[in-house]
């Protein structure tokens, strides 16, 4: 799952939310120099990643994209499945999606100093091109999967992505939707248990 998923799978809890947004930054046992929140939330992405990667539904998706794309189906996938949480917000949260990025944003802000240097260099393009809020739209994760390609140095060829997410958008939808219920269902207990 791609950074709106974790941050919505994280429950209400803040230090949660920022160690589940923040764990891809921390490696190893890093993470046991974190407040118990944050570590927590970091422990709860990892399971959450693990899970995502082994479900049968979410390999279903990525097998679609494996032959354009190879390893990079999964992150292509995360990303999509994003979208579909973005553009179908209101079945998930009685909050509206606007409102919701903007707190997220504001608790980064006020907890600055506790994020990766990385994060924290990254922070200012996030909000500054709302990337959270921008998933809703095919426009904008086709943005985002340029940026991704990018950052590959045009390897992944992400970018074209957009070309199955529009020629399968309903295979796809179906198969987010089917897999978040169990994925929800998942990090709660999951949550519980750490």
């Amino acid at each position: 799952m791609n950074f709106l998923a974790h941050i919505y799978l994280s429950g209400d809890d803040e230090g949660v939310t920022i160690g589940n947004f923040i764990a891809d930054g921390i490696k190893g046992k890093r993470y046991e120099k974190y407040p118990e929140s944050i570590r927590k939330g970091i422990l709860l992405h990892r399971a959450i990643d693990s899970y995502t990667d082994a479900h049968p539904t979410v390999r279903q998706s990525t097998k679609r994209l494996h032959e354009n794309y190879g390893h990079y189906s999964g992150v292509i996938v995360d990303i999509l499945y994003d979208h579909y949480l973005a553009k179908n917000w209101a079945v998930y949260h009685d909050q509206p999606l606007d409102e919701y990025v903007d707190d997220f944003y504001e608790l980064l802000r006020i907890n600055f100093e506790i994020l990766p240097v990385r994060i924290q260099r990254m922070m200012p393009y996030m909000i500054s091109d709302n990337w959270l809020l921008s998933y809703s739209t095919i426009e904008g994760i086709s943005t985002i999967l340029d940026q991704m390609n990018v950052r590959t140095k045009g390897v992944s060829k992400m970018n074209f992505a957009v070309i199955e997410l529009e020629k399968f958008y309903t295979e796809f939808e179906a198969e987010f939707t089917s897999f978040f219920d169990e994925l929800i269902a998942y990090s709660q207990n999951k949550l519980s248990q750490l």
